[in-house]
């Protein structure tokens, strides 16, 4: 008989009994985990997991219209520790063995020199950093989380990482940066040092660009609190920002803040805005102030200088208005461009408004083309007055004056017109406000009611946004739609006769731009307070758009108190080199046919 074949049964009971053994010693250790030691394992199990920690959203992109990031998200690294953790021993660490260079040798490293190690990297002393540890652990002696610094650099973190302390953890943290410096800075604004949004865009368009942070934790060792990979468990999403797009072009804010800047030096004038619009969309292509502000450094510029002046200091236009009370004349048929007017130097109307030409002269027989081009103030008055108040009004209103733009800026100022004309206009005001006294507007405004007029009498919203990409995928747009203010015919003759002051007015050869056709006008006029009075000194200007014939771009310059030279004699050469500027860049097509020939005087 085949000796392996002996005994079977005894084999099998005694396998049996090895299971039964085996089984009996699961269901004791199960029932010692699961009941017995339940309460303590479950305590070992929440002090292995960190508490929750602040996951944190991407701020969304800022591009410009061509696509080039004006403002991003760079990472930074909030450094936290485990307060509790911190003071539960040394640090083990493997250093260099004195007795063979080739060894090391595993020493135990106190907290006052790890605290002192942390504390060099990130700017504090050791004291400093145990007094965190300290302070964390009074408010709650289980304290799990504290920060040692916020939004450090790079540098900064590979630093804390090299120490290789394992209560010290780097957390990822998006912060805000602007790759342009002061390129459009007025425009963008700045976030602060906790992400929330404080002026320009950033704060306007805040919708979209916000994200949305999260929270996250993960499991640690229970001896050396190393994390422990695969471990995280994500408590909320963080969802990044939209990317918000700019209707600017960079390289063109660029060139512009750079002509500004430099007339305002020449010019000894305390700021310049320029305009650059878009005359058939409303799109703004380029804002500048100057003085500008850094958004990566706003502390560095004064308070004054950090917004946008184009749309929050508002001023009386002077006669570069006189261009919308013609407009309003003609819509109304009351006028052609060769109508005529005698313009003395002074006139005291019957209801005793006393109104003058800024110099002395002979009366003059001129046309309303001509009253434009001698920028008479007595000579629009009485063109002017052929409209009742209310009709005037309410054409300013069209305008878009007295009320803030579709862009919504921060702190922007609807300007003021001067209340309602039936109650609140007194006799002088009446007056004043034709040749754009007595009202104030902002430098975006003025640039949209020129806009109005090279756009056939059709007024489009401003827009500085294009639109929002969510981070979802979604996407908005900005409106399109326009509206009539006055007809086509009464928007070309006025056009026509605003050809006839760049050609004929004293700046003519100033601004020449040639190879095109432009419709443009000067101002001079006196800035509000605030007070109820008007600052030192005087704003020059000039508005106008090309070419006339087609005309594709609206520009607009304003320069506050040019002391050394207090005309639109300093704003003109701002006028012309950003305007050639602009017709350069987008290649625009030169004129065909030369302008009308308009009679200035009869």
């Amino acid at each position: 008989m085949n000796r392996t074949s002996r005994h079977p049964m005894r084999r099998i009971l005694l396998s049996a009994a090895v299971l039964v053994a085996l089984v009996g010693v699961f269901v004791v250790r199960l029932v010692d985990i699961q009941v017995v030691r339940a309460a303590e394992l479950n305590e070992q199990a929440q002090e292995a997991r960190s508490e929750p920690v602040t996951v944190y959203g991407a701020r969304g992109d800022i591009v410009d219209a061509n696509g080039k990031v004006l403002a991003d998200s760079v990472m930074r690294y909030d450094i936290a520790l485990s307060p509790k953790q911190a003071v539960k021993g040394p640090v083990a660490r493997d250093e260099p063995d004195p007795a063979d260079s080739e060894k090391t040798k595993r020493v135990d490293v106190p907290l006052e020199q790890v605290a002192a190690e942390l504390g060099a990297v990130v700017g504090l002393t050791g004291d400093q950093v145990q007094g965190i540890i300290s302070a964390a652990l009074a408010e709650n002696p289980d304290s799990d989380f504290a920060y040692v610094a916020k939004l450090v650099d790079t540098e900064t973190y590979e630093k804390v990482k090299a120490l290789d302390i394992p209560w010290v953890e780097p957390y990822q943290h998006p912060s805000r940066r602007y790759p342009n410096g002061a390129v459009a800075g007025n425009l963008l604004g700045w976030v602060g040092s906790d992400g929330d949004p404080l002026a320009g865009v950033e704060l306007s368009e805040d919708e979209c660009l916000a994200s949305e942070d999260g929270e996250a934790s993960w499991l640690h060792s229970l001896q050396d609190w190393v994390k422990i990979p695969g471990t995280e468990i994500v408590h909320k999403e963080a969802h990044n920002g939209g990317t918000l797009k700019l209707t600017i072009d960079t390289d063109l804010q660029w060139a512009v803040q750079r002509i500004a800047l430099d007339r305002a030096e020449e010019t000894g004038a305390d700021w310049a805005t320029v305009t650059v619009m878009e005359a058939k969309t409303g799109r703004l292509l380029a804002v500048a102030d100057v003085p500008t502000v850094d958004p990566n450094d706003p502390g560095a510029t004064d308070e004054d200088d950090r917004g946008s002046r184009s749309f929050t200091a508002p001023f009386e236009p002077g006669s570069t208005f006189k261009a919308l009370t013609a407009a309003s004349v003609l819509n109304a048929g009351k006028a052609d461009p060769l109508s005529q007017v005698v313009a003395p130097y002074r006139i005291i109307f019957p209801n005793g408004a006393n109104i003058n030409d800024s110099a002395g002269h002979d009366p003059l027989n001129l046309t309303l083309t001509g009253v434009l081009i001698e920028s008479s103030n007595t000579g629009m008055s009485l063109f002017g007055e052929r409209l009742t108040d209310r009709e005037r009004y309410d054409d300013m209103r069209k305008f878009g004056l007295g009320e803030k733009t579709e862009v919504g800026f921060p702190a922007e100022e609807p300007g003021d017109l001067h209340g309602d004309p039936d109650v609140d206009w007194d006799n002088q005001t009446k007056y004043a406000t034709m040749f754009g006294q007595g009202l104030t507007t902002t430098a975006v405004q003025i640039a949209s009611a020129y806009q109005t007029i090279a756009n056939a009498g059709v007024r489009m919203p401003v827009t500085l946004v294009d639109g929002c990409a969510s981070d979802d995928g979604t996407a908005t747009t900005a409106p399109s739609t326009g509206t009539q203010v006055v007809s086509p015919e009464a928007a070309a003759q006025t056009s026509q006769m605003l050809e006839r002051v760049y050609q004929d007015a004293w700046l003519s050869d100033q601004w020449k731009i040639p190879g095109y056709r432009v419709a443009a006008k000067t101002g001079t006029a006196q800035v509000p307070d605030g007070e109820g009075g008007y600052l030192k000194g005087y704003l020059v200007s000039v508005s106008g758009f090309a070419p006339a014939d087609d005309p594709q771009f609206v520009v607009s310059v304003s320069i506050m108190n040019p002391v050394k030279m207090n005309s639109s004699a300093a704003s003109a050469p701002v006028f012309q080199e950003v305007m050639s500027q602009v017709l350069k860049k987008y290649r625009t097509v030169p004129s065909g046919a030369p302008a009308p020939e308009l009679p200035a005087t009869w």
